[in-house]
């Protein structure tokens, strides 16, 4: 394993909602004397235990919780920087008490962030927190005025996104705003200095050194697809029994409260988007109407659960997905592969034993410096998902290619993506529609251009 001596662990727990991993916190906190950190951006809101799906009192064993329903809900979400700033605060009074501080939570940008040096979380830990009401007015204008206003002052990144993506549009201009920077320029430059810690770094440890905060253990807990959708399902139906639907009428309470105060409440973001909040609120409607038929209640209370069901399964495959892709990527890039490893969860009855013992096994070693196996060997499982799936190309400005079909009326915005959208059976039956239409004379033939802005003549399929 590449170690970086000199400072302090950091235990991280990872994974898809589901999977157990607030479990191994607790069982690596009551055996090696730690302290937990949540990193669940929806778990920061205060009350709403069954929507959140905190982790039930009783089940913490004892162990110290922190940034665990710590905001209003009436506050926006963390930004990056302010998670960061917070979170290292906690490592620090955690380590002052002789405690080994673990993170765990299913906000990977947020984990991912705090792991890494990153110029885009550029608030220091020493900085006041910024509210949202401080953020500049502009932020909350229409994604159109929000794309021309970056294009304005970063062309560069204002082409890298699709032109719907508003949470990466304003992310890109806040950057900007908050630190006169272009998130372009950032960008560039982490990549240079990655590539310069590939080239000049003797050692895995040097690169370690230059990327990781601190000398950390990553444990991913997953499971198979197939059996965590089911495994998820279930959960959505024991968190209506649980009390979900007086958590969704609270909720609809307090925003109507709040309307009939004469205040306004943005539902696009914070509370308001948790999964198993707004899946309900035509039925919550339909209830407190008073006048619809228990058979279109039953109806519609039906409909909740199964958006509420999808809902939950697409959240975990973007999980998984931001891991096998842009966590897996950062870590390789640090040198770090080494530990980083993933627990097979997948049989519940070997939950114990697959998840739970080998994690505080890894664990041990690792807080004893010792060496550590090879994570692909932990089950056929970690090796197939520790390879990452394909690059990451959001920090590469070298792989952005913005390019526009006016046959399918899509946008790509990396050459990969260009070439999954030519070479899909959608794209060649739109093109041979259009070849025909045009041959008929029934409308002019749209050219696709290449990406140097030139025509390139369709070809036959």
């Amino acid at each position: 394993m590449a170690k970086v001596l000199g400072r302090a662990p950091l235990v991280a727990v990872v994974g898809a909602t589901g999977t157990g991993k607030s479990e191994l916190a607790v069982n690596i906190a009551c055996k090696f004397n730690g302290e937990i950190i949540n990193g669940d951006a929806m778990q920061l809101y205060e009350g709403l235990p069954v929507i959140t799906n905190k982790m039930p009192e009783d089940e913490r064993g004892g162990i110290p919780h922190h940034l665990l329903g710590c905001i209003g809900l009436n506050e926006e979400t963390w930004t990056v920087g302010n998670f960061v700033s917070n979170a290292l605060a906690r490592i620090n009074e955690i380590r002052a008490r002789g405690r080994l501080p673990i993170l765990v939570g299913g906000t990977h940008y947020y984990t991912q962030s705090l792991l890494f040096h990153d110029a885009l979380a550029n608030k220091s830990q020493d900085e006041e927190p910024v509210s949202y009401a401080e953020r500049p007015a502009i932020l909350e204008e229409p994604t159109e005025v929000l794309l021309a206003k970056l294009r304005e002052v970063d062309p560069v990144m204002a082409d890298r996104w699709h032109p719907n993506d508003r949470r990466k549009i304003q992310r890109s201009l806040e950057i900007w705003l908050q630190t006169g920077r272009k998130a372009s320029d950032i960008y560039e430059e982490q990549r240079t200095r990655r590539e310069a810690a590939d080239h000049e770094a003797q050692s895995e440890d040097a690169q370690d050194e230059s990327l990781l905060r601190m000398r950390t253990l990553i444990l991913w807990v997953g499971a198979q697809s197939d059996i965590l959708s089911k495994r998820l399902d279930a959960r959505v139906d024991k968190m209506v029994t649980q009390g979900l639907l007086d958590e969704v009428s609270t909720l609809s309470d307090f925003y109507d409260n709040r309307i009939a105060g004469g205040e306004s409440i943005d539902t696009t973001r914070g509370i308001w988007v948790a999964i198993g909040y707004k899946e309900f609120l035509d039925y919550q409607a339909a209830l407190r109407k008073g006048d619809t038929s228990p058979t279109q209640l039953n109806k519609l209370l039906a409909q909740a659960i199964e958006k509420t069901k999808a809902g939950t399964r697409q959240y975990a495959k973007r999980q998984v997905r931001w891991i096998r892709i842009k966590l897996n990527n950062a870590i390789d890039t640090a040198g770090a592969k080494n530990s980083f490893f993933m627990l097979d969860g997948s049989d519940l009855p070997k939950w114990e034993q697959d998840v739970s013992e080998t994690g505080l096994k890894l664990v041990d070693s690792f807080l004893k410096e010792q060496t550590l196996p090879d994570p692909s060997s932990l089950s056929p499982l970690a090796a197939e998902m520790l390879t990452a799936s394909k690059p990451d190309t959001s920090a590469r400005s070298d792989l952005w290619s913005r390019k526009h079909c006016e046959v399918c009326h899509t946008t790509s915005v990396t050459e990969s993506d260009w070439t999954v959208h030519v070479n899909s059976k959608r794209h060649k039956k739109a093109m041979s529609s259009h070849r025909k239409r045009a041959l008929n004379g029934t409308a002019q033939a749209v050219v696709p251009q290449k990406q140097d802005g030139t025509n390139e003549q369709p070809k036959d399929d």
